[in-house]
């Protein structure tokens, strides 16, 4: 039961990501989209930490092979 309740969270947090990336890409103030990446990266964070607490154990391959891809893609 409590993995549901996680996994519903991390869907608000990805909800809520996605609703600021959508308001990032409209006309805003200065001080509007400074809190609207304050809120988003609060966000991300959440979502960090939730993960971890859901979702214990690594993938230590996944994540070397992932930094190799980023890595490769900037010498491209």
């Amino acid at each position: 039961m409590m993995i549901d309740e996680n996994l519903a969270r991390l869907r608000a947090h990805h909800h809520n990501v996605h609703r600021y990336r959508r308001l990032l890409a409209t006309q805003l103030s200065d001080l509007e989209r400074a809190y609207i990446e304050r809120r988003m990266s609060e966000e991300r964070a959440s979502i960090e930490a939730l993960s971890q607490d859901t979702f214990p154990f690594s993938l230590p391959m996944a994540g070397r092979a992932a930094a190799e891809a980023g890595q490769e893609s900037r010498h491209v």
